[in-house]
């Protein structure tokens, strides 16, 4: 499980559930287990702060690595 925070402001953003050793570049919806700061406008994503960190893509969000950081465990298949 990945904990992604907002990198202007440290604000818990969502707990993911990430498979594979990648960096994070897609959140797929059905992998998302809590949601703490999360708004939708015109089809991207923001925290509370003002900062945009994905686009909605319909089953999942593309990110913005520059955005957010993430701490926790990836796991490997």
């Amino acid at each position: 499980m990945l904990i992604l925070k907002c990198a202007a402001c440290r604000r818990k953003l969502l707990k993911y559930y990430k498979i594979g050793q990648g960096e994070v570049h897609r959140c797929h919806k059905e992998r998302i287990k809590k949601v703490w700061n999360l708004e939708e406008k015109g089809g991207k994503i923001f925290c509370p702060c003002g900062n945009s960190y994905g686009i909605d893509r319909g089953s999942y969000y593309t990110m913005d690595k520059k955005s957010f950081t993430y701490s926790g465990t990836k796991e490997n298949n």
